[in-house]
């Protein structure tokens, strides 16, 4: 019984835990990847597209539980999410016209425009700030359980109680789905292919009659949208707190540089392969051992690598890593 015990506390503390935050990460990594694939930039205010677009949720989220109206035991805040995801393509459409576009047309160097998305990531920081404030906020509301941990408890009659959260469910479940989705689109409808013509060779696409400003704007809306759900899934699953956005956007771009810059598949593989790396280092690992090793063996401390507090510096040692001894990635994308 000690080893399914062990098993359970594996399950709640590493296993679980990290398939969601793989799942939010690998969400995040996506449009990392297809905006560097297409547009040619590493976008370092894909963070702050994130918490635009989980602010925009979150405050119609509020207006509606005020109004009454939930989504039985699933959050209310899914029924919020296409308005946010609409508001953010909108403002990311925008930033292209007004940003973008004219050093798209200066065909400045890659260099330039990741600086100037490091002034639209500013840009959309203070927004954030401003309209919603810098504390941590909660908007989860319905069932909390999908598994009961007393209820698991009492059917099974194990010590350690198993507990699913609904959020972490929600979150696996919505990854997987927008995954399939985007693949389907990249792999089977005309501007999917025309996306990834450009993606290839972007002077033989524009030969051959594909628009690239049609191209432009179909990729900001499918990475806010991509964007918008990552970070409303993670708040849901943890909080909402602007400032760590900003931090999330190391882990998200290590993800897509593990698996490998404009490769989709690889920024899925990406963001398991460090949200798991993250769980393992900084998990306690005390209560997992107590139930394997006999009682003169359990250990006194927490048996713990790394603090939480700095969990992403496992992200930043992987990124290391894989930029010195393979900077194509995983899935050989293309070279940073």
């Amino acid at each position: 019984m000690d080893f399914v015990n062990a098993l359970v506390a594996f399950l709640n503390f590493v296993f679980i835990p990290g398939l969601a935050y793989g799942a939010q990460l690998a969400l995040g990594a996506l449009g990392v990847t297809l905006v560097y694939g297409i547009l040619r930039f590493s976008n370092f205010a894909h963070g702050d597209t994130m918490a635009f677009g989980t602010m925009v949720t979150i405050l119609l989220t509020w207006a509606f539980q005020a109004s009454g109206i939930g989504f039985g035991p699933l959050p209310t805040a899914l029924l919020a999410l296409p308005f946010g995801i609409a508001a953010t393509a909108a403002f990311a459409l925008l930033t292209d016209r007004v940003v973008y576009r004219f050093y798209r047309r200066q065909k400045a160097s890659s260099t330039i425009v990741v600086i100037v998305s490091l002034g639209v990531m500013f840009v959309m920081n203070g927004i954030v700030r401003l309209v919603i404030g810098v504390d941590e906020q909660n908007f989860t509301d319905g069932a909390r359980f999908v598994i009961n941990p007393q209820d698991f408890k009492a059917w099974s009659g194990l010590a350690e109680p198993l507990a699913i959260k609904t959020t972490q469910a929600v979150t696996v479940i919505a990854a997987l789905v927008v995954m399939a989705l985007l693949f389907w689109f990249l792999q089977k409808t005309r501007t999917g292919k025309s996306m990834r013509a450009f993606s290839d060779n972007e002077d033989l696409a524009l030969l051959s009659g594909i628009n690239p400003d049609r191209v432009v704007a179909v990729t900001w809306i499918i990475a806010a949208g991509i964007a918008t759900i990552a970070g409303v899934l993670y708040g849901l699953d943890k909080s909402f707190k602007p400032f760590t956005y900003y931090q999330l956007l190391l882990p998200i771009f290590a993800a897509a540089i593990v698996g490998g810059l404009g490769s989709p598949l690889g920024a899925i593989a990406g963001g398991f392969v460090i949200a798991f790396s993250e769980v393992m280092v900084t998990n306690a690992w005390k209560k997992i051992a107590t139930y394997l090793l006999p009682e003169s063996m359990a250990p006194d401390s927490l048996l713990q690598l790394v603090s939480t507090d700095y969990k992403f510096s496992v992200s930043f040692t992987i990124l290391i890593i894989v930029l010195l001894f393979k900077p194509t990635g995983l899935f050989k994308g293309q070279s940073v």
